[in-house]
């Protein structure tokens, strides 16, 4: 079942996202099962949407990428809000 998650990453600035995602980048592997991704400035930091196709999938991300984060000073953040779709779709997308 697919998933929204909602991670809101207050003290967080574009330049610290941008380091972490050009490094995430180099494997692009670890995207596996991400369906969309946006990242908004708000005036207190980031806050973070993803489509994922499980939490599963979800949690493999998270795994490899905290330490990616940890290495580039990120320091832990509260757990994002993980919802389940209901259903989701693509415009032009068959289906």
């Amino acid at each position: 079942m697919a998933i929204l998650v909602h991670a809101v990453l207050d003290g967080v600035g574009t330049d610290q996202y941008d380091a972490l995602n050009a490094e995430l980048q180099t494997t692009p592997e670890i995207f596996d099962g991400c369906l969309a991704h946006a990242c908004v400035g708000t005036d207190d930091g980031l806050e973070i949407f993803d489509l994922w196709a499980s939490e599963e999938q979800m949690n493999a991300f998270v795994e490899k990428m905290m330490p990616v984060a940890a290495g580039l000073g990120w320091r832990d953040r509260s757990r994002p809000r993980v919802l389940a779709v209901h259903h989701h779709w693509v415009p032009g997308a068959d289906g």
